[in-house]
């Protein structure tokens, strides 16, 4: 997890709060008190909250999970773009659409749109037009860049999100608390941190403590990600299961990747009866043949009785 100290949060100016007059109670137990007329926050509480917060997304990148990075306020927009990139997590940093979260299936229809467009216009489709269609082309697809660029690679639901002031981004926070999606968040002291499930009290205006968080969870993203288990993959496209030591179990495979044919078991033979001896007749003649001298008799007792009779 990234080390943060509390000289780096003070040098950032991540202790500076909002106006006295326009503080939400909820954040009294991270005050430490008012200079003038702006809030101090306590850095030794928000320390151990950041440490907390950047656990988890650690965590979640180790389980090859998906963290969305909100911040669309003119401080936080290129920080939160290029960290995001660099740690290799979708984005949003221009403006939040409605029903990003909440409407995900139309919002893949318009990803779909912008990638379609991007592949006309690398596949020589647009030379094939006239100029003004290819102009209304191209601005449609700056604009669908523009608002969709950072998550046209996020292919599902992110697991967690990351923001920079909830206030600001009270739409995505509301849609992510109704499909139960977690929010790792700065709340300054105006908001209500019991909104998001990791709360990091401190500075959200300030450009260089929004660097400060942003890198910190790039950072702890990158640090998730490499102590992720390795997953080697076969020919067949399919995960080879590893022993302790990250070496491949064998998979019973012969060298081109398939299977072995299962044989069935052999059949047992069955017992061979033992030879007659030739000069035993077949099964049924000996009763064959005494059926014969009974008739036989019959009949010559009738020829009996017949010459009595004369």
């Amino acid at each position: 997890m990234p080390q943060v100290t509390m000289r780096q949060m003070l040098e950032a100016g991540v202790h500076f709060g909002h106006q006295t007059r326009y503080w939400n109670p909820k954040m009294a137990p991270y005050i430490f008190g008012a200079r003038g007329k702006i809030h101090i926050i306590n850095l030794e509480a928000t320390v151990p909250k950041f440490t907390d917060a950047m656990n988890y997304l650690s965590g979640l990148a180790q389980k090859r999970r998906t963290v969305l990075f909100v911040g669309t306020k003119r401080s936080a927009r290129d920080a939160i773009g290029e960290e995001a990139q660099r740690c290799g997590m979708p984005y949003v940093n221009a403006r939040w659409l409605g029903g990003m979260l909440t409407n995900f299936r139309t919002v893949k229809q318009s990803v779909a749109r912008l990638k379609e467009l991007e592949a006309a216009e690398t596949d020589g489709t647009f030379d094939k037009l006239v100029k003004h269609e290819v102009l209304a082309l191209r601005r449609e697809r700056d604009k669908l860049e523009k608002s969709l660029g950072g998550i046209k690679d996020m292919k599902n639901l992110p697991d967690a999100l990351f923001v920079i002031d909830i206030g600001h981004e009270n739409i995505a926070v509301l849609e992510a608390r109704k499909l139960g999606i977690p929010v790792v968040a700065v709340v300054d002291t105006n908001y209500d941190p019991t909104l998001v499930e990791y709360a990091i009290p401190g500075n959200d205006d300030a450009i260089r403590a929004v660097q400060l968080y942003a890198r910190a969870a790039a950072d702890a993203v990158l640090e998730g990600k490499a102590a992720a288990p390795i997953q080697a993959r076969g020919d067949d496209s399919e995960f080879v299961e590893l022993d302790a030591e990250g070496n491949p179990v064998a998979s019973g495979r012969d060298e081109e990747g398939r299977k072995p044919a299962r044989h069935a078991a052999p059949k047992k033979a069955a017992p061979k009866r033992p030879a007659r001896p030739a000069n035993v007749p077949p099964p049924g003649n000996d009763d064959k043949a005494g059926l014969e001298r009974a008739e036989a008799e019959v009949a010559e007792n009738e020829a009996t009785d017949e010459d009595a009779a004369k």
